[in-house]
């Protein structure tokens, strides 16, 4: 009887060993096999970690080429259509704007927004008057299209008014520097003299220059920093027509 009863007592403890097993799996899954020594880190390095480490130099230096060539293009659209810096070099248009000083021109408003009297405007010169280094010039709108612009007695008139023009070089008088005194301003011209009236070649000589020729309108002085400044465009009250 004892012998019968370890024995039953065995095959209960195998009973119940034999049915944990499938109970275990169920709950928990089968048990993950152990991983080479390559791939778990142990005992060497992983051949994933290798291959990443060795495409990095290129993935940069590719990132690096792109974000060059990104910036280019940006610089390269704003500079064509935008905005672009320019320096001053000639001495036409004193006090306003010295030599070596730098303004910003504004390439893109004029599309929308005319050109108008006192704006200062940079653009090609008539091919006679053009620099060998083509270097642009610079002067301020003096009149427009359907303006008539005449100098006499030292003086500007626009359509038979004088003008007043407080930036004019030390006062200095305006006088006639060709063989023609009075212009009729067609559609796509621009009348332009310098600030410098004694010190500038301009519309005076040369005639109204084309709307097409402009490369944009000078509105910011940004240096020398301690010149920076907004350039304001004078309203000219005096042409404005007489309220009714």
């Amino acid at each position: 009887m004892a012998a019968h009863r370890v024995n039953a007592h065995a095959q209960a403890r195998l009973f119940t060993r034999g049915r944990q097993r499938p109970l275990d799996t169920a709950r928990h899954g089968p048990r993950p096999r152990p991983l080479p020594a390559s791939r778990s880190g142990l005992g060497g390095a992983s051949p994933y970690t290798a291959g990443l480490v060795s495409q990095r130099p290129f993935g940069c230096l590719f990132e690096i080429v792109e974000t060059l060539v990104l910036t280019l293009v940006i610089f390269l659209v704003i500079q064509t259509f935008v905005a672009q810096p320019y320096r001053v070099q000639q001495q036409s248009m004193e006090h306003t704007l010295e030599p070596d000083q730098y303004v910003l021109v504004d390439k893109l408003t004029a599309r929308f927004d005319d050109y108008k009297r006192g704006d200062i405007v940079v653009f090609t010169p008539p091919a006679a008057w053009a620099q060998d280094d083509g270097t642009p010039f610079i002067k301020r709108v003096i009149g427009v299209p359907g303006d008539t612009v005449e100098i006499k007695d030292d003086r500007v008139y626009i359509n038979g008014i004088e003008t007043s023009e407080p930036y004019v070089y030390e006062g200095q008088p305006t006088v006639v520097t060709g063989t023609q005194s009075t212009w009729v301003i067609l559609p796509g011209e621009l009348f332009v003299m310098g600030d410098h009236r004694g010190n500038s070649a301009d519309s005076r000589v040369f005639g109204p220059i084309r709307k097409s020729d402009v490369i944009g309108r000078a509105w910011l002085r940004y240096w020398p920093f301690s010149t920076f400044g907004i350039l304001p465009t004078p309203s000219h009250p005096e042409l404005q027509p007489a309220a009714p």
